[in-house]
């Protein structure tokens, strides 16, 4: 399967000067774009083949271009493990992140999902991800933060931008997904305070809202218990004249 040839990062590696590091990555991605090339090459010639009437070279050079879409794919796969590795070794990042850089937006969404989910059975209540600012891509367009903040929703994980605006909060413990229209860094902010996410802020002011709403419920429901004490009231001071003047 073809992987969208965008990653994160003007440099693969996301801290140090690791020049071997970084061209033993080059060379993957490298391998693999010649792959996708020679893909084309062959599937573009199939085509022509098939329509020239020459269905026996039109297979051949199809399964060829299916044999080069394999490697383009385990070069990629190569790549991405390589540098996941080495930006994420032991002391590079702290235990509670993952950084994303040098991932094309395919391997980062499969990379962070299973980081995910190892973490949540694992008890873990949260997890930053280290998407980037897009300060390298063209246009300075983010193209991996869409992509986690997505899989964030589709998982039903609360999530907000931290103030490294290159880091994206997640809540492993759950909480009702944010739609696709919703602000992360507003209603994030609650389920960042219920799972007690260390850096949660305007906790306070959530607090203050919510009594602010409990009264007015309270309110409202003594006003409902006046009204009806209204309209009941008269009819049981007649009763009770009437059984009155009975009596007497």
């Amino acid at each position: 399967m073809a992987i969208p040839m965008s990653r994160l990062g003007g440099r693969a590696l996301h801290s140090g000067d690791d020049d071997e590091t970084e061209r033993e990555y080059d060379r993957l991605r490298d391998l693999a774009r010649a792959e996708a090339e020679k893909r084309n090459s062959c599937f573009e010639r199939s085509k022509r083949a098939y329509a020239d009437g020459d269905g026996a070279a039109a297979k051949d050079l199809s399964n060829q271009g299916k044999a080069h879409d394999r490697k383009m794919d385990e070069y990629n796969e190569q790549a991405a493990e390589f540098i996941f590795r080495a930006n994420n070794a032991p002391g590079r990042v702290e235990p509670d992140c993952i950084d994303l850089h040098g991932l094309y937006v395919e391997e980062a969404e499969r990379i962070l999902e299973k980081r995910i989910r190892a973490d949540q059975a694992a008890g873990q209540t949260h997890l930053r991800a280290i998407v980037g600012k897009g300060n390298h891509s063209t246009g300075h367009v983010q193209k991996i933060r869409p992509k986690v903040e997505e899989l964030c929703r589709e998982l039903g994980l609360r999530y907000r931008e931290e103030e490294n605006a290159g880091r994206i909060l997640i809540n492993l413990q759950g909480g009702e997904p944010l739609g696709p229209g919703d602000h992360p860094s507003g209603g994030a902010h609650h389920g960042a305070q219920q799972a007690g996410y260390p850096g949660a802020h305007h906790g306070g002011h959530q607090q203050h809202g919510g009594h602010h709403h409990q009264q007015q419920q309270q309110q409202q429901q003594q006003d409902e218990v006046a009204e009806a004490v209204g309209r009941i009231l008269p009819r049981v001071l007649r009763k009770l004249e009437k059984h009155c003047c009975i009596v007497m």
